[in-house]
């Protein structure tokens, strides 16, 4: 039997050095094998059974819409039914395989994992846009989370042995973490294989059965993830798999009586739904769900007179453009002192306008938006930003067989602008001047979500305020605000940014588990 002891202290996977010849050879080989495969068929996975429907989710490539990624099955309620039954039915002998054990499937796909880490990254360059350092910092992720909370379980199994209930003479008493019962994991498009795998095997080294639902926009990525547990030996039934409609097929499990909780990764919108929805008690439900919600931010960078301005400025522009500005940490706002206001606008600008939108394919430094939908709904928002600020830079489709926007920067923007206060998702940067470093940090505040945020100044007194006054669950000092590191940053937001789960930290699984006291008389 494994224990903490045993394995080697966690390490994050390093990101690959693509200014190295033979790194760079790899990844256009795998995206060449990557690319031969492209246009296959998936099956759901329920149970032991693959099963192939008539209706079908067609992955297409966002960079090149004529560009096929796959055509994987489109699950309807009944099949969710029958999901539900496996993964009750299986949960009844997975919650009794030890800790350590359960570990081990997770230490054998990272494994595996790492081994052809270019050929996931390459499947995420033509399924979800990104280019290359974005798709292999996805990858390493997914490594991160299988290695970590694999570690984290067997932690939790010897509880009592690292911290030791108070001693009652005559008494033995422990804690044990057991697992829930089934769980609905609903994951998003932005990070398709580092969440959609981080929360699902968050939950099954939990000793949970799990229904896996993943974005429609990037089910191919999630297949070969589920393909991957199968082939380290993950026995059926843990994970089934069944992409398909959020309202008919998300809504149905959701509700259902049968299930424990859902850990969701999306938009506002959806996540109070789901909230609501998993609030009401149904007939035969005996449990009370839990909902692990993870649902965007409108996120800032704040500078103020004393900060290093050119490294504020090249933050500010990795933490709005890096893919094409749709994650949920993204700096989609900028609040900046007046005095120097000015100088730092002109830094942005100037390496905005250094920003090339093309392929991904060919690591353009900026790629397509994820779909049609969410192409409409940015440009949308341009519109609204070139009534309530200046544009300096963009404002447009770019060109391209996909769907391109160009990187996009508006100034002098009213802090109650809707562009300061709703989140775009994509590459839209907001600046808003301001008087001084404490108006900045309220205006910061002055948002319903509370996700990430960026402070720079060289100013010990002033960080020390923010880092007490501004509101948010993952808080920069003098670094940009995305690019969360599991183990290091445990990621998780305030107010509508969601439940503050800490993803990659060391009580996220706690949220997969329920505390059981014995207490024995001896």
């Amino acid at each position: 039997m494994i224990t903490i002891n045993q394995v080697s202290p966690f390490v994050n996977e390093p990101f690959t050095d693509f200014t190295i010849d033979t790194n760079k050879q790899a990844m256009q080989t795998a995206l060449a094998a990557v690319k031969k495969e492209l246009g296959q068929q998936y099956p759901l996975y329920i149970g032991s059974k693959q099963i192939l429907t008539e209706e079908q989710i067609t992955s297409i490539n966002p960079g090149n819409v004529n560009e096929v990624v796959g055509y994987v099955s489109k699950a309807t309620q009944p099949l969710a039914e029958q999901a539900m039954q496996e993964a009750l039915r299986t949960f009844e002998t997975w919650k009794n395989v030890s800790p350590a054990e359960r570990a081990g499937y997770l230490f054998r796909a990272a494994d595996v994992m790492r081994q052809r880490k270019h050929e996931f990254s390459a499947l995420l360059v033509y399924e979800a846009g990104k280019n290359w350092a974005e798709a292999d910092a996805d990858t390493a992720e997914a490594i991160d989370f299988m290695e970590f909370y694999a570690r984290e379980m067997i932690r939790l199994s010897e509880t009592n042995i690292h911290h030791p209930l108070t001693k009652i003479e005559g008494e033995n008493n422990q804690i044990t973490y057991i697992p829930l019962g089934v769980g609905i994991i609903i994951s998003p498009f932005n990070f398709p294989l580092a969440i959609m795998a981080g929360t699902t095997v968050a939950a099954i080294v939990s000793g949970n059965t799990v229904i896996l639902k993943p974005a429609d926009s990037t089910p191919v990525i999630a297949a070969k993830f589920v393909q991957l547990m199968k082939e380290v030996g993950l026995p059926a039934g843990v994970l089934n798999f069944i992409p398909g409609n959020g309202a008919e097929i998300g809504e149905y499990l959701v509700e259902h009586p049968k299930t424990r909780f859902i850990s969701f990764t999306g938009s506002r919108e959806v996540g109070c739904r789901i909230y609501e929805r998993a609030s009401k008690v149904q007939p035969d439900q005996i449990w009370l769900k839990r909902v692990i919600a993870e649902m965007g931010g409108k996120d800032g960078v704040v500078v103020d007179e004393t900060a290093d301005l050119d490294a504020a400025a090249a933050a500010i522009v990795a933490s709005a453009f890096g893919f094409q500005g749709q994650k949920c940490s993204a700096g989609s706002r900028v609040i900046i002192v007046a005095s120097v206001y000015d100088e730092v606008v002109a830094k942005v600008i100037e390496l905005t306008k250094k920003l090339q939108v093309g392929l991904p394919e060919n690591n353009a430094p900026i790629g397509p938006v994820i779909d049609q939908k969410s192409l409409d709904k940015i440009l949308k928002y341009i519109e609204i930003g070139k009534k309530e600020g200046k544009l300096l830079v963009g404002g447009s489709r770019a060109e391209g067989n996909g769907f391109y926007i160009e990187p996009t920067v508006f100034v002098d923007v009213d802090p109650k602008a809707r562009i300061m206060q709703e989140e775009v998702f994509g590459p839209v940067l907001a600046i808003a001047k301001v008087a001084n470093w404490k108006t900045a940090i309220e205006v910061y505040n002055d948002t319903d979500y509370g996700l990430t945020g960026a402070y720079f100044s060289q100013n010990e007194e002033r960080i020390a305020y923010t880092l007490e006054n501004m509101h948010c669950g993952n808080l920069y000092i003098n670094k940009k605000c995305t690019g969360a590191l599991v183990g290091a940053h445990p990621f998780g937001g305030f107010n509508m940014s969601g439940t503050d789960s800490k993803a990659g930290g060391y009580d996220y699984l706690l949220l997969f588990t329920q505390a059981k006291l014995t207490s024995r008389k001896i």
